[in-house]
């Protein structure tokens, strides 16, 4: 068994060939805009980025300088640098003790204390839910603009915004890409120029090959050479322009959303494993609760000594090292280039502890009963 919780983790080797010979239109670039607008029942603009759709929706907003973006205290840094970059404040929710997103309650208290907060994005973080329905509420009555940050999810249904992404890893993976929905008629977005990547299309591949020889040495070795290179493609590159995707990513996403609920059942599948089979101590039970209303894009646990579990599990050729998240702002290299002053303690205390287990579709139900068995076994070793 060799396992990753990412690095071309959607893919097998029918879609390497796809996003190497993948061929698009002006007609199925519409056909994919058509589609998103119906379904979010919105206007679509498509991006190349995800991530840069929380910072065009800011703008085009235009809002005072001295209006405060709320977001959830355990979220990604490209949320944070979204808002600074539409030169506005941020001001940070608190996680909900047991869970991975703030409550409702929480929100209310925020606004009492910060009369400036104009919008809340709120994510549903691994895609387990937050508590949308009542959010939205709290939000029209305040008359605050809300943002549903989908990039660990599906939904949509209550924010005046709704952000996509279509990167590495997510649960719509169609190498890059993401889409802003307007929810109100009256924002008009601009034309963007088209990006089109190479090493979009030979990623799928090269991950592939990397993850079948690393634990026999090549792949290893093959990954160090493309990222010392940079040969591989990123969802995190820096001072990326605004852009569009190219036709060719379309079909890509359109037959990802086609396939969306059996990728939802399996992966509800495989949570529902971890769940049943793993030590109940290191679970939350609101989470395991709420499995069949989640994507499971990936299935936490919570242990004091993260670093030895995943020393353990690698010795299995199980890799999960990259946590999501590793700090209130993450990747914790960004904490610094936050304001972030320990407004919210819930976050720090998870990020500390969560590690993340896979559920993508290169993951059997047999290997998530092998990966449950380890951390219980690892567990008794403690």
């Amino acid at each position: 068994m060799n396992i990753f919780n990412s690095l071309g983790s959607n893919y097998n080797l029918n879609f390497v060939f796809k996003s190497l010979f993948a061929a698009g239109s002006r007609q199925d670039k519409k056909a994919l805009e058509d589609f998103l607008n119906e379904k979010f029942d919105g206007k679509t603009l498509l991006l190349y980025k995800g991530r840069q759709a929380i910072e065009i929706a800011l703008k085009l907003l235009d809002l005072p300088k001295t209006s405060v973006v709320a977001i959830n205290g355990f979220t990604c840094f490209a949320v944070y640098q979204a808002v600074i970059n539409a030169g506005l404040s941020v001001d940070y929710i608190d996680i909900e003790k047991g869970d991975l997103n703030f409550s409702p309650n929480q929100l209310r208290n925020k606004l009492k204390g910060n009369p400036d907060i104009k919008v809340i994005i709120i994510q549903n973080t691994l895609g387990y839910p937050a508590q949308v329905e009542e959010i939205a509420t709290i939000c029209k009555e305040n008359n605050i603009i809300l943002i549903e940050d989908l990039a660990h999810s599906v939904g949509g249904k209550f924010g005046d915004f709704v952000a996509l992404s279509f990167s590495q890893d997510k649960l719509i993976d169609a190498i890059s890409g993401g889409a802003l929905i307007c929810k109100n008629k009256k924002y008009n977005f601009d034309n963007l120029e088209e990006k089109d990547e190479i090493k979009d299309r030979l990623y799928p591949l090269l991950t592939y090959v990397i993850r079948n020889t690393y634990s026999f040495g090549p792949g290893k070795i093959i990954h160090k050479i493309l990222k010392i290179l940079d040969l591989l493609s990123k969802p995190m590159d820096e001072n990326l322009a605004f852009s569009t995707i190219a036709p060719w990513y379309c079909n890509l996403i359109k037959e990802e959303f086609d396939n969306l609920e059996n990728n939802l059942n399996r992966r509800r599948k495989i949570a529902s494993i971890y769940s049943q089979n793993i030590d109940q101590k290191i679970l939350f039970s609101r989470l395991v609760k709420n499995i069949p209303n989640s994507t499971n894009l990936r299935f936490p646990i919570f242990v004091e000594n993260r670093a030895s579990l995943i020393s353990f599990l690698k010795k299995q050729n199980i890799f999960v090292s990259d946590i999501w998240y590793d700090a209130p702002i993450a990747p914790k290299k960004y904490m610094l280039q936050t304001d972030y002053n320990h407004q919210c303690p819930n976050a720090e205390k998870i990020s500390e502890i969560i590690l993340n287990l896979p559920t993508h579709k290169n993951v059997s139900e047999k290997d998530a009963v092998q990966i449950s068995q380890l951390i219980n076994q690892w567990i008794k070793q403690q």
